[in-house]
């Protein structure tokens, strides 16, 4: 551990091929010596703390997905927690939380593919990594609808070659795998519980299935201290994916539009949502939970345990706008989807103590308050982050390049 703590290791740089713009912009960090700096104040992050939180510190943790939006969150809870956290970064993208507010100056990013095993080897070997948490995924519907090979390449042959590589290298300690309740595929009752089949059908569905029984072959066949995620529907301020439903609705009610209702030929859609600090929390719950083997290949359901239609969301967040009048646009969804999703979390609740702090209002509340406050930035020409985005972006060369 010793080693990962230099400053010049702590911001070193695994090269592949990327954008030349990308390579430009960390090409310096290989020989960094800038020290590490804790986590900036958080703003955004929650007030509660996880009762494990203190045993981050110091610990070497890899993050795939960092850059997503569930993933910066997760970085920059760990960093804040005083771990020594690397990342896996495919792909440039400058309005990530991660680029944005500086956090990839905090870590070690190593640039490439979680489909290359021998790539991640060379990253869990430089690094010393003790924790993995595997988010890296295609995570839109829509767009694994409109790529199914590259759905499955990076979310089922990106799992089982991040997982074959902690096999082979040994000592990785606590390895905790993103899914879905999507895994699950249409079930005939629900809520969802966790020893049901796992029967997706859909290509980004279809691909959860895989990756979880995957996941699970590897915690039975060799012991591997894995365990697995399923989540409901994740939201909450940083989420730029403009397509979903939350940050979608927030958007073009703030610009004087009309909502979007989504629905089936067969009618209304129902989701199980999660704030994205009750996930974060999950996470980490989960990770702390396989110090005891007895715990290796559990799968847990996070979510907030109750059902919400599209309508009842929509009409939530037009309340909180003030737009309480204005009439929601029917579109009919183009693929077939899940019509109904909801999350039994009792044995979330009782093996990891864990329960959703916030409810879909208060989560709403601080999501609409983050969305109305990143527009109003946005349209008067300000970084929504506070600060012009080129100055951010030379801040983090500096601090690789010093």
């Amino acid at each position: 551990m010793s080693g990962r703590k230099e400053t010049g290791e702590h911001f070193s740089v695994i090269r592949s091929s990327l954008s030349t713009e990308f390579g430009r912009l960390v090409g310096a960090a290989k020989f960094s010596s800038a020290p590490h700096r804790k986590a900036e104040a958080m703003s955004h992050l929650p007030a509660q703390a996880s009762a494990s939180e203190g045993s981050w510190s110091g610990r070497s943790v890899l993050v795939t997905g960092a850059s997503g939006f569930v993933g910066s969150w997760l970085t920059e809870r760990l960093l804040g927690c005083g771990a020594d956290v690397s990342i896996i970064l495919g792909h440039w993208h400058p309005e990530s939380p991660l680029v944005d507010r500086g956090t990839i100056a905090r870590v070690s990013v190593h640039v490439g593919t979680v489909t290359d095993v021998e790539f991640l080897s060379s990253a869990l070997q430089k690094d010393a990594i003790d924790t993995v948490f595997h988010l890296a995924a295609t995570a839109l519907e829509g767009a694994a609808y409109q790529n199914p090979y590259g759905t499955f390449e990076t979310n089922t042959r990106g799992t089982y070659s991040l997982l074959e590589a902690c096999r082979l290298i040994g000592g990785v300690n606590r390895i905790v795998i993103a899914s879905s309740d999507k895994a699950y595929g249409k079930a005939s009752a629900l809520p969802y519980i966790e020893d049901m089949p796992l029967a997706g059908r859909n290509p980004y569905d279809a691909s959860k299935s895989c990756a979880d029984l995957i996941s699970l072959s590897y915690a039975h066949s060799y012991g591997l201290p894995v365990a697995i995620g399923r989540f409901g529907n994740i939201y909450g301020g940083g989420d730029l994916n403009w397509s979903r439903l939350i940050p979608n609705t927030v958007r073009r009610l703030y610009a004087g539009q009309r909502p979007v209702h989504r629905v089936s030929q067969n009618g209304e859609y129902s989701r199980d949502f999660l704030h994205v600090s009750d996930a974060v929390d999950a996470y980490l719950a989960m990770a702390s939970s396989l110090r005891s083997s007895a715990s290796y290949g559990q799968a847990y359901n996070f979510a907030s345990g109750d059902e919400s239609t599209i309508e009842e969301v929509i009409r939530e967040i037009s309340d909180l706008m003030n737009a309480g009048h204005v009439a929601p646009e029917i579109v009919y969804s183009p693929h077939a989807e899940i019509q109904n999703q909801q999350l039994s979390i009792e044995k979330a609740k009782v093996l990891l103590q864990w329960h959703p702090s916030h409810s879909l209002r208060s989560g709403l509340e601080s999501s609409v308050d983050w969305y109305v406050s990143y527009l109003s930035k946005r349209a008067s020409g300000k970084d929504p982050q506070g600060e012009p985005s080129a100055r951010r972006i030379n801040a983090v060369r500096e601090n690789f390049a010093h």
